[in-house]
């Protein structure tokens, strides 16, 4: 995989930045729409680029704080697509709760045990805790007894 001329990363990387502070004023759908023009300078094939991997987990991400269940669903998805997507904790977690909140709760209980799998239970330890009840639902217990 090659990179990308190092203008447009910048770029993407500046967009990145200002969706991130509209996110974190819970600006989500303008953080979105931010974090869709940073998608939209990925040449194509768009999913072949590292950077398309977190330009899509930030739009899953704030699609999720934002109770934009679908388009978190679409993003994730695709960034499952992306180098280092599949196995992305990160990815899988926000597509997983995406997917729980969608009602898609066979979809949700796949990607929620992967993120655990990946990442342990630290990965839902600063989560709404249902999330993590509802993967206990459908997982055995370690042998040890211990999540």
């Amino acid at each position: 995989m090659t990179e990308l001329p190092p203008a447009l990363h910048e770029q993407i990387k500046r967009l990145c930045a200002d969706g991130d502070r509209l996110a974190s004023r819970g600006l989500h759908e303008q953080a979105i729409a931010t974090y869709n023009d940073a998608w939209s300078l990925m040449p194509e094939p768009a999913t072949d680029w590292e950077a398309s991997t977190w330009v899509l987990a930030a739009i899953g991400d704030a699609a999720f704080a934002g109770g934009f269940w679908t388009c978190g669903i679409d993003a994730l998805q695709c960034a499952l697509h992306c180098p280092a997507g599949a196995t992305n904790p990160f990815v899988q977690l926000r597509l997983g709760q995406c997917q729980f909140e969608r009602k898609q709760l066979d979809d949700a209980a796949g990607h929620l045990t992967r993120a655990y799998m990946l990442e342990g239970k630290d990965i839902f330890a600063r989560e709404n805790p249902k999330y993590f009840g509802f993967l206990q639902t459908r997982l055995e217990p370690p042998a040890s007894g211990q999540w």
